[in-house]
């Protein structure tokens, strides 16, 4: 982080404090609790967006993922080009499976490659019905909303396992005609939303000998894709969930936050 973008950090913080230090609804523990990953991004805010030019892009399952189709629960990197998957709208082909293969080149994994594990049962008495591994920006579709994995950690049931054992990680996305909400493990998760080119694949020449340049418009996500963006909004989130005990103005990620975290206390992880 530049000099200037800390400074502008700490004036965000102390212009936050400043304004519930009378009720202690937070404290500066509390403000330095922040993720590494907000303080790593832009200043910006809680968005809810429509259509997220960084939403559903890169990585997704990882291998061995098992997706439900009508015949069954089939391993992503078996999937086929044409064969059908179970979606929320019933069962539709693939397009296109993207795949991306990362090594390792330190003596551990950046956060931003290394998935992130949803323990079975963590979300309800039904799914994930086995451990979910998923990239750390991929999104699960939670009460109306798509949530990238990466919000809902609480390092009991949601956690970031270390891989520093795996030399190599490889992630499957899959790619219907629409963004789509499948199943994964028996979780809801989203298909490919395809925002852009796909050369952040490593067998985007298999697309193109396909199906040729594609000009079509960005995919319309199939529900707002919600996330923080940033410091800022690091601060605000905290800000919530301090008075929350008062009024109950949790964003839609913080209720999802609770309501897991609250189910991993009775759950075994």
């Amino acid at each position: 982080m530049s000099s200037a973008s800390r400074r502008r950090f700490l004036e965000i913080s102390a212009g936050f404090a400043g304004k519930v230090a009378a009720t202690g609804a937070v404290s500066l523990p509390v403000l330095a609790s922040m993720s590494k990953r907000a303080r790593a991004g832009a200043f910006g805010g809680w968005k809810g967006f429509d259509g997220d030019q960084k939403g559903g892009s890169g990585h997704c399952f990882l291998r061995g993922t098992c997706i439900r189709t009508p015949n069954g629960e089939t391993p992503v990197e078996d999937l086929q080009i044409g064969a059908l998957v179970e979606t929320l709208n019933g069962p539709l082909p693939v397009k296109w499976i993207g795949r991306q293969r990362f090594k390792r080149n330190s003596r551990s994994w950046h956060w931003s490659m290394a998935p992130i594990r949803v323990a079975r049962f963590a979300l309800n008495d039904r799914y994930p019905c086995r451990d979910l591994y998923l990239s750390p920006s991929h999104s699960l579709f939670i009460d109306g909303f798509l949530i990238p994995v990466e919000w809902l950690v609480n390092g009991r049931s949601i956690t970031m396992p270390s891989m520093d054992g795996c030399e190599a990680i490889e992630y499957f996305h899959i790619e219907l005609e629409t963004h789509e909400i499948v199943f994964a493990e028996g979780a809801p998760a989203e298909t490919l939303l395809v925002t852009s080119d796909r050369e952040k694949f490593s067998n985007f020449v298999e697309y193109e000998r396909l199906y040729g340049a594609d000009g079509r418009p960005a995919m319309k996500p199939f529900a707002p894709i919600l996330r923080y963006t940033g410091a800022r909004s690091e601060v605000e989130r905290w800000l919530r969930l301090a008075v929350s005990p008062i009024v109950d103005s949790r964003d839609p990620i913080l209720r999802a936050r609770k309501q897991i975290s609250d189910r991993a206390k009775v759950v075994k992880a």
